[in-house]
């Protein structure tokens, strides 16, 4: 089926999903933990229920397992919540789980922002859960510990409270008709931040709006070979979502199929994110009905053994 004719059913059910965990949305100061679970054995169970109860990474060496958007990770590393050049946003969500290679990459990134760029530093968003898998809000993907969102809004100079963190918005990036983006707010130094990550060799693809793309296909000077891991889609108005490779050896991780190494910068190649039919989407003349949930038994078998590992020091 072609992407045109995709497009109101796969926006409408990109816009339902998308809205539980993005940059803007508040998280809470004084979280309750979650219930327990009246019969976490009957077979029906999500297993977004079941991995969103998992506070502590399992036991072991990191391990990844399944896809982005059905799997798992073993070993999970946390993401400390202040350095020099980086703050943790929305601690109640407790998404700052992933691969070593992707908490590696995340703080060099910030070293470089801080260098290159000039920000205090940078604000990071959802990685993953402490064993991955579906979260119970906002993301299809971030199971195992390969995808990172980072705020587009630069870090303060200060020390965030926790109201702060649970609370701050962040700061959109596209003009309100979404042609381009708001030049008041998105800078030379976002261009830099940008390349930045996407100069990573293990990074892969980076998600953005197709007006922040547009902007760095028109803004980018020098070695533009950077922009073909640039990539427009839905959602990613605040920040911007970095997604690894498999990590070498990483025999259970199942990645992507590589892609083109042109830059995306034609007309033709943005035409289709700036056309009516997605700028101003019609709903289906029916909304689809809710899937029904992901089960344990629908993800990778190594998921079951990670998600009753014991739990990892604190």
């Amino acid at each position: 089926m072609s992407p045109r004719r995709l497009v109101p059913l796969l926006l409408f059910a990109t816009l339902l999903t998308a809205g539980g965990a993005l940059a803007q949305d508040k998280g809470s100061v004084n979280p309750k933990p979650l219930p327990p679970l009246a019969n976490p054995n009957d077979p029906s169970t999500g297993a977004k229920e079941l991995f969103a109860r998992k506070l502590l990474p399992s036991k072991g060496p990191a391990h990844v397992i399944g896809s982005y958007t059905k799997g798992c990770i073993g070993g999970a590393e946390r993401m400390p919540l202040n350095g020099d050049n980086w703050q943790v946003m929305r601690l109640s969500r407790n998404r700052n789980f992933g691969h070593p290679e992707m908490i590696a990459l995340i703080k060099r990134l910030a070293a470089r922002a801080h260098k290159d760029a000039g920000w205090p530093g940078i604000l990071v968003g959802d990685i993953a859960q402490p064993r991955g898998g579906p979260a119970l809000s906002g993301h299809a993907s971030h199971q195992i510990g390969l995808d990172a969102d980072i705020w587009l809004t630069p870090m303060p100079d200060h020390r965030l409270s926790r109201e702060e963190r649970e609370e701050m918005s962040a700061v959109m990036m596209v003009r309100p008709d979404r042609l381009d983006i708001d030049p008041k707010v998105f800078t030379p130094s976002h261009v830099l931040v940008l390349r930045d990550a996407a100069q990573e060799p293990a990074v892969q693809r980076i998600f953005v709006n197709a007006a922040i793309k547009k902007a760095l296909c028109r803004e980018a000077k020098g070695d533009r070979s950077w922009l073909s891991k640039i990539r427009p889609w839905w959602g990613h108005d605040y920040h911007f979502h970095i997604r690894m490779r498999c990590p070498p050896g990483a025999g259970e991780c199942e990645g992507q199929p590589s892609q083109s190494e042109d830059e995306g910068c034609k007309e033709a190649d943005l035409a289709y994110w700036f056309s009516d039919a997605v700028l101003h989407p019609k709903p289906p003349p029916e909304p689809p009905k809710p899937k029904p949930p992901m089960t344990l038994a629908q993800m990778p078998a190594a998921c079951k053994v990670v998600l009753h590992a014991g739990d990892a020091k604190p």
